[in-house]
């Protein structure tokens, strides 16, 4: 199994940047990728993904809630995906590191089975909107009940592993909410790549459509980020920030996600103003 995630992989998905001003229609389809060539389980899942139109109808209603009625940024496929490959190139650092998921530890299954877990409950996690935006998490769950069983079929002919499987993955679902207890190092991980999908093509929509606020604002300030190999924890973040506004989307945000994920003796997190000089974001503001 490969413990690397390609910075050329992430950078694919990132490049994606946020959906157009109109949204596609559902019969237009992003190829959902994540590097899974040396794990055979997580290669079948993701060509079930691949071919669940459901899955793709409900990524599309989840987007219009989000996006078109509440004015949010993207949620839909474009979000997922970047979440599940955050997601994926975390666990492969820390199992390099030498931490151990849940799914090994208490059921003796194996990495490549977290890697399964991870991805999937990074991909379903956002199910809810298609719902409502209120409680979302909760929704998330009997949405995503319904689809993991013929998604995991291939991968998973035994039922007892199918459901082992199937409940990891429905734990880090409802563990990336704001009061969430993760009590994997897979939900933990869920939890914190979906707040590390910060980079400001993925918050454009709110800034565009008139919402300057500290959340708009902050968001359109982080350039990008990158996710490597730590020197004093397992892993690092680095975050290149064009405003200094951007530390709200720190400290308010990814840090209510990190605390209480079970990852905080693992990960570092750096930012810093990108070429030392401010951009100027917001022109004028009058209440």
């Amino acid at each position: 199994m490969s413990t690397e995630l390609p910075d050329t992989i992430l950078e694919e998905v990132l490049a994606a940047g946020a959906p157009p001003a109109a949204l596609p229609a559902v019969a237009e389809r992003i190829d959902i990728h994540v590097p899974s060539r040396h794990n055979p389980a997580l290669q079948a899942v993701m060509e079930a993904v691949r071919s669940d139109d459901e899955l793709y109808a409900f990524w599309h209603c989840q987007n219009i809630n989000a996006v078109a009625r509440l004015g949010m940024s993207d949620h839909g496929p474009v979000h997922v995906q970047i979440v599940a490959n955050i997601a994926l190139r975390l666990l492969r650092l820390l199992l390099a590191a030498g931490a151990t998921p849940g799914i090994v530890r208490d059921h003796s299954l194996s990495k490549e089975d977290a890697e399964v877990v991870v991805v999937l409950a990074a991909l379903l996690h956002d199910l809810g909107i298609a719902v409502h935006r209120d409680n979302h998490e909760e929704f998330s769950l009997f949405l995503a009940d319904r689809r993991l069983p013929g998604l995991l079929l291939t991968a998973y002919p035994d039922p007892l592993t199918r459901t082992i499987v199937h409940a990891e993955v429905l734990h880090a679902i409802i563990s990336h909410r704001s009061d969430g207890r993760p009590l994997t190092l897979e939900a933990g991980i869920v939890r914190v790549a979906d707040a590390l999908d910060m980079a400001k093509g993925r918050s454009r929509i709110p800034f565009e459509q008139g919402a300057v606020n500290i959340h708009s604002v902050s968001a359109m300030a982080i350039e990008r980020i990158s996710i490597a190999a730590g020197a004093q924890k397992a892993v690092r973040v680095t975050i290149a920030m064009r405003n200094s506004a951007g530390i709200f989307q720190l400290d308010s945000l990814l840090k209510e996600k990190l605390q209480g994920s079970g990852l905080e003796p693992y990960i570092e997190v750096e930012a810093a103003i990108e070429g030392g000089a401010e951009t100027s974001i917001v022109q004028m503001f009058r209440l």
